[in-house]
């Protein structure tokens, strides 16, 4: 204490500017705190209360004390909020002392509250009082979620860069940084309008490299919030945020991906694009690791279809030219079904997510597509040229086209030549490792059983005059098989050196193709995981909301995860909204 005032009745004081209802952690903490709870309210008359709020940073409580008929007005706060609220009684040595003392607390790990009081000598709630004096300060132990640690570790292991925004002290965000193994190079929020401070440990020469570097800051305001998330993105981040009040509604609304914790209010809710239903943030990895693996199967996907495409136009265009071969078109219809069927499953495709953050890399998926539609087509070119200009397979008993380069059964070979192993290569894109211990999904690896099984027996017994083919048998059919499976195996090793090219190496080349194409930058971060996280984020560009509206931040186009009764909730908030739409933007 700071003054006569006994540790008890500071307590007792500090759970009179409490709330007895609707109680935040801190509130029941301080209640619970007194021999028994119904003492916060017992033996006086509340006259005005002015519950907490994140400009103020302070809850105040004007009360009547019964026994004397006196009227008194009691707060309790941020520590520096509070010393800025007192006018009386305040020295230097006090400051000093209350300094340290923050210090002590937020070294162990420990919230300090200040609570001060006042008399109100006119006796009303809204008279003016004599002045607040400093009478103590609360040591608080406010621990992070048992499972929070452990959610950093797995987010950084992801390649996720995990910043800590506090309204604490910076003291209690350092320790609190070191607990979690978050790091302790934190700031006051100042930084953000002053610039980096004078210090050899600081590198940054710019806010915005501040803002990069840092592994938190503390101290923060709701517009300390939306300007650090605004800056990250700027920087070519895609920045995702978390919170649970209204002041963070801003932030939530301007991230990328806006997460209101369970409990939030209903701006944050609001403002969010995912509303957790239960405590911790654990699910938030959950959500990470299933966004990569829907990335993983559409980026599959696009490297299989610009593929096959390369692979069919190229190839059937240089037959065309070279044996003026007249592949019927209706066989080109039932390899695009076939295809396209099989294509479908690997949206429930067994995938890996990623170890890193990824973007859409269209150099790659392209100078991939190009060289897999070269090989493939080489593969069919060499089959037509060995079966029609050798007599390499008719030395194993096969039948001769005897130089018709249009015989029906040759147009069978070929479909089912091109349908095989242009389908076998979605186990290639589809796989980091080899793609034959990597296994697919069930319903993939039968959707390729059972379309290979259907051109197959078309190959071997279709005769249909109608688009001139006729059965080849099956002997040629599993010339076929063989040819194609002699083919497949160097597909890995082509996915192999493709990987080496395309993925960079170190840390140098990720600086350089980023300047290639020309992003605002700023050097990684000073964690282990920032060169994979620097190469995988920089277009969050692409995703940004836009502001339909005109107003400084709305929520439009959010997705709401609430329940249908709690729908009625947010009427008002879809109003103002449609109200703002209907009338256009303002000029």
């Amino acid at each position: 204490t700071y003054s006569d005032v006994t540790p008890e009745n500071v307590i007792l004081l500090s759970a009179y500017a409490s709330r007895v209802e609707n109680q935040d952690a801190i509130d029941t903490c301080v209640v619970k705190s007194l021999p028994d709870p119904a003492l916060a309210r017992q033996g006086i008359e509340q006259l005005d209360f002015i519950p907490f709020n994140p400009t103020d940073k302070r809850t105040q409580m004007t009360y009547r004390r019964l026994s004397d008929n006196t009227v008194h007005r009691v707060s309790k706060g941020m520590s520096s909020i509070i010393l800025d609220l007192c006018t009386r009684g305040k020295t230097e040595a006090q400051i000093a002392q209350m300094h340290a003392d923050v210090d002590e607390f937020a070294f162990r790990g420990l919230r300090a509250l200040a609570v001060a009081i006042e008399e109100v000598p006119e006796g009303l709630k809204d008279s003016p009082g004599t002045g607040f004096t400093l009478i103590g300060l609360l040591p608080i132990y406010d621990p992070p979620r048992h499972d929070t640690k452990e959610t950093i570790d797995r987010a950084q292991a992801l390649g996720v860069k995990v910043k800590m925004i506090t309204g604490d002290q910076l003291a209690i965000a350092k320790e609190t940084g070191r607990r979690l193994k978050l790091g302790d190079h934190m700031f006051n929020a100042s930084v953000l309008r002053d610039g980096p401070p004078a210090d050899e440990n600081v590198k940054a020469n710019t806010i915005d490299e501040l803002v990069l570097e840092a592994d938190g800051f503390a101290g923060v305001y709701p517009e300390h919030k939306y300007d650090i998330v605004a800056r990250l993105q700027n920087l070519g981040h895609f920045t995702a945020m978390t919170g649970d009040g209204v002041n963070d509604a801003p932030a939530l609304a301007k991230a990328n991906v806006g997460i209101a914790v369970a409990d939030a209010s209903d701006a944050a809710r609001s403002a969010a694009d995912i509303v957790l239903t239960e405590p911790g943030l654990s699910v938030i990895i959950d959500a990470i690791l299933g966004s990569r693996q829907i990335f993983q199967r559409m980026r599959n996907y696009s490297a299989y279809t610009c593929s096959i495409t390369i692979r069919v136009v190229l190839c059937f265009s240089i037959m065309v030219f070279a044996w003026k071969f007249d592949f019927p078109p209706f066989m080109i219809l039932i390899l695009a079904i076939l295809n396209d069927g099989t294509i479908l499953t690997i949206s429930k495709d067994r995938v890996v997510p990623s170890q890193y953050p990824n973007h859409w890399d269209l150099k790659e998926i392209f100078g991939s597509a190009i060289v897999y539609g070269i090989y493939l087509t080489l593969s069919t070119l060499a089959f037509f040229a060995v079966a029609v200009h050798t007599r390499f397979f008719q030395n194993m008993g096969l039948s001769d086209f005897e130089g018709n380069y249009n015989d029906w059964r040759l147009h069978s070979i070929v479909y089912l030549q091109v349908s095989t192993l242009s389908q076998a290569l979605i186990f290639v894109t589809r796989s980091q490792g080899f793609s034959y211990i990597e296994f697919p999904s069930a319903i993939l690896a039968f959707a390729f059983v059972f379309a290979q099984v259907i051109a197959t027996l078309i190959a071997v017994y279709a005769n249909w005059g109608f688009t001139e083919i006729a059965g080849c048998g099956w002997g040629w059919a599993a010339a076929v098989w063989v040819w194609n499976f002699i083919w497949y195996f160097p597909l890995d090793f082509i996915k192999f050196g493709l990987a080496r090219v395309f993925k960079p190496k170190s840390h140098a080349e990720i600086v350089q193709r980023e300047n290639d194409l020309q992003l605002a930058r700023t050097r990684s971060t000073r964690s282990f995981y920032s060169s994979h996280f620097d190469q995988y984020t920089n277009q969050p560009r692409n995703f940004a909301r836009k502001n339909s509206v005109g107003g400084p931040v709305t929520t439009d186009g959010k997705s709401l995860g609430v329940s249908s009764h709690e729908m009625r909730r947010f009427s008002t908030i879809q109003a103002s909204q449609v109200s703002a739409a209907l009338a256009g933007p303002s000029h």
